[in-house]
Order: structure tokens, then sequence, then C-alpha cells
């Protein structure tokens, strides 16, 4: 299915009025980055990057989309049949997915023909934004889960395929599992589930809800052991599956305490390795307040699909080179609270000791090759002439983005891992 509709309109209009001004042709270099991180955060964490070069790889103006467009008279019928031609030829190239990203980070440099580059702003913004504020989002809650598994369960406080992305920028950021099959099927993910509290109130009974589910199951199943009082659905859960019941998710209550209730009564029944599965409204902070409980895994829904307080990463899409008849330019904006640097630009995590120390960006673009031992450079190419790179990380599998985000976790320092309120981990430095 064709991506060009999902944009917005004054993309077309400038593309149009250039063309009559015979400026749609200029070679331009596009950028996009956040000004601010959301407020308090440390770092944020690039995700969408594969989904966005995907869908470049569609952005094709097919018949219906131009007979609509011709209907509504958005744009001349001379740039209706440039549209019909339309495919992307030029260079992109971004951070890779997983990669983390700070205040004025170059994530994507999009470089063409003023018209075909302009064209992607909606469609770039939109993936990179929405993917990248759950991956900040979930990377923070894995933190905070010190190691143990977490869930995506948001399919249902979401629209249906904002669903499966945010399963699969969690899913980069660390998470195990997605509950949503669509998710798993398209982009291979685990999936998980059993039951909801429907099922148990389906049945007479909650002993008869769960010996459908573990003749259904198996024993090794999860069961929902609070519709109605958690200590007896505990004890009729062990009854029914015996010791060896898989796990318990608890959905309710005050987890602190339910939960080191529910792990002396699983032990004293002798289900000493049924696991606990906590729910119930989580995010970052009910996490990290349940590091001291017997806490297994954790399933997280509303907060991580809206971004846990920041639904979008704020990312702006702008102009910052333009090739005119002496040669290339810099532009930039000067707008109150709204400025930004011009120029073509490289961009090198600065590392002391493996740690990181600054993100720092070159202007103008020279060469850079950093020394491994005091830096690594982030932009790598994504399309090439129209093309996507697939080769040197261009264009990630999901287990290396997950594997390239662990790694960059990894590089930062001890304090930009607490989720107390404070400035980004590093600065950002133009040189």
């Amino acid at each position: 299915m064709t991506s060009a509709l999902l944009t917005d309109r004054y993309e077309l209009t400038m593309i149009d009025a250039a063309r009559q001004a015979g400026t749609a042709d200029r070679r331009s270099v596009f950028e996009l980055f956040a000004r601010r991180l959301p407020d308090g955060r440390r770092y944020g964490v690039v995700a969408g990057m594969t989904r966005l070069v995907e869908l470049v790889g569609r952005f094709r103006f097919d018949p219906a989309a131009l007979s609509w467009l011709a209907g509504e008279r958005v744009v001349s019928d001379d740039t209706l049949a440039w549209l019909a031609d339309y495919r992307f030829r030029g260079t992109i190239r971004g951070y890779r997915e997983g990669e983390l990203y700070f205040p004025g980070s170059p994530i994507l440099i999009v470089e063409g023909g003023f018209a075909e580059a302009v064209v992607l702003e909606t469609l770039a913004l939109s993936v990179l934004n929405a993917d990248s504020a759950v991956a900040s989002a979930a990377a923070r809650m894995v933190q905070a889960a010190e190691g143990r598994p977490i869930i995506e369960m948001g399919s249902r406080r979401t629209n249906e395929r904002a669903a499966v992305a945010a399963a699969r920028a969690a899913r980069v950021a660390g998470f195990a599992a997605t509950s949503n099959l669509e998710a798993g099927r398209r982009w291979g993910i685990p999936t998980a589930g059993t039951a909801a509290h429907s099922f148990t109130l389906l049945h007479d009974s909650e002993e008869e809800a769960f010996r459908a589910q573990v003749s259904a199951l198996g024993a090794g199943t999860t069961l929902l052991v609070d519709t109605y009082d958690i200590a007896r659905g505990v004890e009729t859960a062990v009854r029914v599956a015996g010791p060896g019941l898989g796990a318990v998710r608890i959905d309710s209550g005050d987890l602190p305490v339910v939960v080191a209730e529910v792990r002396a009564q699983l032990d004293a029944l002798g289900a000493t390795g049924t696991r606990i599965v906590v729910t119930s409204d989580l995010d970052e902070y009910a996490i990290a307040g349940l590091r001291g409980a017997p806490v297994d895994s954790f399933g997280v829904g509303t907060s991580l699909v809206t971004g846990s307080g920041a639904p979008t990463a704020g990312m702006v899409y702008k102009l910052v080179a333009v090739e005119g008849p002496e040669g290339w330019r810099s532009v930039e904006k000067a707008s109150l609270g709204k400025a930004s640097v011009g120029g073509r630009k490289q961009a090198v995590r600065a590392l002391s000791g493996g740690v990181a120390v600054s993100e720092d960006v070159y202007v103008e673009d020279p060469p850079v090759s950093p020394d491994p031992a005091t830096g690594r450079s982030l932009l790598v190419e994504q399309l090439v002439d129209g093309e996507p790179v697939v080769e040197e990380h261009g264009h990630d599998s999901l287990d290396e983005a997950r594997a390239h985000h662990a790694a960059a976790i990894a590089e930062l320092p001890p304090a930009a891992l607490s989720l107390a309120r404070g400035e980004p981990a590093i600065p950002t430095r133009y040189l």
C-alpha cells in the first residue's frame, strides 16, 4: 500500500509553488532533530528508522491518490504529472535503530532536490516521533526492571497501527515480548498472554475457570488470581494446577504488599517455582517501586504506548543547507525559541574510558574518523540514490537494533540511568 498520502497538504503546495518558481530541484539538505528532550529526561532512544526506510521505498503516488488530489485541486496539473513519476532518489543518513540521542543530535539527514526531500517531512516525523517516544519510555522501564522481563501490552490503549509500531519500538529498547499478534507475525517478536478477567467471570466459579484454562494450556500457564480475592485465588490456582503452576498474574492492589504476601503463600503451598507477573497500569516509577519485591516479570500497556507522559519525541525537520549558483550555503532559523543550526553535519559520540562524555556535532560536514578509543561516528547511510543500504548496519534487523541499543546504554555514565529529573546525560557540542 502506498504511503504517499501519509503527509500534510502543505508539503505538496510547497512543491507546487517551488516548481512554478523554478526552485524545486535545488539540491537541499534537511535535518531531523529534537531541540530538547522531554522535561527531566536524560536521554532519548531512536526507533522507527527501519520502518521509515521501508515506507520511503513505498512512497509513490498511485492512480487512486492522484485522482483524489486532482479532485481536491491540491496542486496544479503539471505538479500532478511530477508526482505521478515521484520516487525518492536522494541520500538519507541517520542514527542507527536503538541509538541514543540528545538535544540537537542530527538523527536524520535527507539530501536531494528540495521537492523530493521536503515531501518526506511529515512521514519522517510521524514515524520517528512516535516510535522514539515509545522506545525512550521503554528504555527507562527496562532500566527500572533491573533485568526482569517486561511484556508490552498496550494494544488496547492506542490505534491498531500504532500498536504494532509501539510493540516493535519497545522490543528495540529491551522488552521481552508483546501481546500483539500482528507485531509477532510481522517482526518476529515473542508473543505472550493467556486470559482476562472476563474469562473468569464467564464461568460459574473461579475454580471452573482455572480448570478450563489449565486443561487447554497446561499447568505451565499463567492464572489471573485477582478477580475476587487474591489469597483465595492463589490457593485455588495451586490446587487446580499443582505446584508446577507456571505463574500467577496480579493486576490490582497495593502491589509491594500483595506481591510479598503472594510469594509467601506460593512457597507455603509448595509452588516455589511459580512466577509472579504484575500488571496494573505500571510505569517506570511503579516498576522501580517494586525493585525489592519478589516480582518475576511485568506487563506494561498504557504508559508505554503514550511515552510515559511524553507521547511525542518533539523532533522537527528543518532545511539546513541549499546549493546555489555559487555552491552550498548554510541556512538556519533564528525564530525565538526555535533557532536551528545550519549546515551539513557529522556526529560523534565522544568517549573517555568507554563512557560517553559528549555529543559532538561537526558542522559543514568535515571528514570525521574518530579513534575508536575516543569516539564513534553516529550517522550511517540508510538510502543511497534512493536505494536502501543493508550492509554495515544501514538497515538493522530487530535483533541488531536491540543489541546496539544495549551497547549504547552501557556507554552512559551511571547518573544517566536515574529516574530522577535531570539534565541530558551528556552535553551537545557544535564544532
